[in-house]
């Protein structure tokens, strides 16, 4: 097989997988920690070693968590986890810029990637019970664990010691075996000694998202919560800039024919951003909306290409120096992230709205 098929084809699958987290949440985000952890054997096995691929593999690994973080928006009923989750996203994603820039391995242990076990822990606790039961205290002590006994060990495992599983597995013949008894010992533990000590489930296993919020399900209804909360320049949009300009950094790092300096690049993405809020304000306030994600993805996305050439024309720039495959795919993922928080984010300002109305536990 064509080395290529076999690269293009992991990178499409690393793209398609993160697209169905926010409908299975935990079956998906555990799909797409299983295709990061074996990439790169993939490339191996077929005699292929991608270049710069620690920031092709930061990069892919942004994008799913980029969508992890927007599902959970759209899915969370906790206010309080969602508080969490959106200082581990954001903490991560600022360090993984700053190495990106620095190349100092270093800042991905002190800047470690808690908030996709905290995603997953979430969710594991979701498929069997309420999590409004729990309340802030909680998940600060879960997303604290996770920290400390699991992320901080294995980032300095990846990005200090670079260590790689299947390559010390091959090397010491001691440590599969070891790795087998400690997991069968953490089962044995789960089982007997935290299993008996739950508290009754509220339900059968689910792994599907829970229906939205009868106030907010329908795309007319988030379209008259945003024209009657929003504002072009406000928290939200300021959110946003920093989402999909993080994540086009990281991009802008990977690509090879991208010559904006990051700045450009975030500026450039925060001037797109406030253009978007306009124009989705302008939208919602005359009721333009659509119940199809793929519907509001193609608007989206046609309407950032009419801009992306108009500026183009204004700006008067020479032949060549605009990379027509770079420009589009910085589009298209443009255009996915900002489909999917605007759908998503008046979910959670309307569950935090209610918890406040209500005295709920946040």
């Amino acid at each position: 097989m064509d080395v290529e098929v076999v690269f293009w084809s992991v990178v499409l699958a690393r793209f398609a997988l993160p697209l169905l987290i926010p409908l299975f949440p935990l079956p998906a985000i555990i799909a797409c920690l299983l295709l990061d952890g074996v990439d790169q054997t993939i490339f191996q096995t077929f005699g292929f070693d991608p270049p710069f691929y620690q920031s092709y593999d930061k990069a892919m690994d942004v994008f799913y968590l980029s969508i992890a973080y927007l599902a959970s928006l759209r899915n969370w009923t906790n206010p309080s986890a969602v508080k969490v989750s959106r200082f581990l996203f954001f903490f991560r994603q600022i360090g993984v810029v700053v190495f990106e820039l620095s190349g100092v391995r270093l800042l991905l242990l002190l800047f470690p990637n808690t908030f996709e076990y905290f995603f997953i822990a979430y969710e594991g606790v979701r498929t069997r019970r309420n999590p409004l039961r729990y309340a802030f205290k909680f998940w600060v002590i879960v997303a604290a664990a996770i920290w400390i006994i699991v992320k901080l060990p294995q980032e300095y495992w990846i990005h200090v010691a670079k260590l790689d599983l299947t390559d010390t597995i091959q090397d010491v013949p001691w440590f599969l075996p070891a790795l087998v008894v400690a997991v069968l010992a953490l089962l044995a533990v789960l089982y007997f000694f935290v299993r008996p000590r739950l508290s009754p489930a509220d339900w059968s296993w689910k792994f599907r998202a829970d229906p939205l919020p009868l106030g907010i399900d329908e795309a007319s209804e988030r379209a008259a919560y945003q024209a009657a909360h929003r504002k072009v320049l406000d928290a939200t949009t300021l959110e946003k800039v920093f989402l999909i300009g993080l994540i086009s950094i990281i991009f802008g790092e990977v690509l090879p024919g991208v010559e904006a300096s990051s700045l450009q690049v975030f500026l450039g993405i925060a001037v797109f951003v406030v253009i978007n809020a306009a124009i989705g304000l302008w939208a919602a306030k005359r009721g333009y909306s659509w119940n199809s994600a793929a519907v509001s993805f193609g608007v989206v996305f046609a309407t950032n290409v009419v801009l992306v050439i108009l500026a183009d024309v204004l700006l008067s720039r020479g032949p060549g120096q605009l990379h027509l495959v770079d420009a589009f795919f910085f589009i298209f993922l443009f255009s996915i992230l900002t489909t999917l928080y605007d759908r998503y984010h008046p979910i959670a300002d309307y569950r935090a709205a209610g918890s406040d109305r209500t005295g709920v536990e946040r």
